[in-house]
């Protein structure tokens, strides 16, 4: 396990280029790497990260989730098995063209990405957890929210609705008063995360909570100490329960929930590039 600091900032650039929510697909290398954004979240969340790691040589593809990108509305009528045929769809895409494959997702695409590598094992090479999201247990969670996640498997997790509190994962002060205003503006995310799809997160973690001692595939793990969202457990859960005999944990300490657009963004591109380097590496 290494603790990385270190502080990187944003540019408005910088910003602009995440703040929408089509599917990104950047043209690059033979590797191919599939990036799984977080519940409620977009392509835009990955962005960032998508445009180094095609600088860095890789063709890179950010889907965007079933329901996601439209309205709350939509969103819940969409099940965990939705957004993980939206991704699972791509996946299946690029096997026929015979390229090697990796997996990452941020937050609940975390866990997502971790459900890929146990159902489509032989062709994921690597996998990466950002922001690994099993269960809401950040600093900034309400401390009753224990008793709320007994609403997400009763008739009132479709009536019930979490609203998104400050900082939003975010530790760059500058960069959060921009996403405030696009959440405001209904241009970026949205400003409740619905119960009904909390439920359905939950529902997902719970199934790779049983399949984490089959995943062989080797893993990055990359979480802030500082996460407001999902706490440092979530990550430990993951490097301790994993299958996988190649696992390298990254604690970062200098960004909340948001790691791949927050102050370390660029060390967590340099740490991933690095990761799929050392599994190229590594023995078949």
């Amino acid at each position: 396990m290494a603790v990385l600091g270190g502080m990187r900032y944003l540019s408005r650039k910088d910003v602009d280029l995440f703040m929408n929510f089509e599917g990104i697909d950047l043209p690059g290398g033979e590797e191919t790497v599939v990036l799984i954004h977080g519940l409620t979240g977009g392509p835009f969340e990955l962005n960032y990260l998508a445009k180094k790691l095609n600088k860095a040589g890789y063709t890179v593809k950010v889907p965007l989730l079933a329901g996601h990108g439209t309205n709350l509305e939509e969103l819940k009528k969409t099940r965990w098995q939705d957004w993980y045929n939206s991704v699972k769809h791509v996946i299946l895409d690029l096997e026929t063209e015979g390229r090697p494959i990796y997996v990452g997702g941020l937050c609940m695409g975390a866990v997502l990405a971790l459900h890929v590598a146990f159902n489509l094992k032989e062709k994921i090479r690597g996998v990466v957890c950002m922001s690994t999201t099993l269960r809401y247990d950040g600093w900034n969670i309400p401390w009753y929210s224990f008793l709320l996640a007994l609403n997400y498997y009763t008739p009132l997790r479709h009536l019930y609705s979490y609203p998104e509190r400050e900082p939003f994962g975010i530790k760059n002060e500058r960069l959060r008063r921009i996403v405030v205003k696009g959440m405001q503006d209904n241009t970026i995310a949205y400003e409740k995360v619905p119960g009904v799809s909390i439920g359905e997160l939950y529902k997902l973690a719970n199934n790779v909570k049983r399949e984490l001692p089959q995943i062989k595939t080797p893993t990055l793990i990359l979480h802030s100490r500082e996460d407001d969202t999902a706490s440092v457990k979530n990550a430990d859960y993951v490097e301790r329960y994993t299958g996988a005999t190649y696992v390298r944990k990254i604690l970062l300490t200098d960004c909340y929930h948001m790691i791949t657009i927050d102050n370390q963004k660029d060390l967590v591109a340099e740490e991933i590039d690095a990761f799929f380097k050392k599994v190229a590496m590594l023995p078949s």
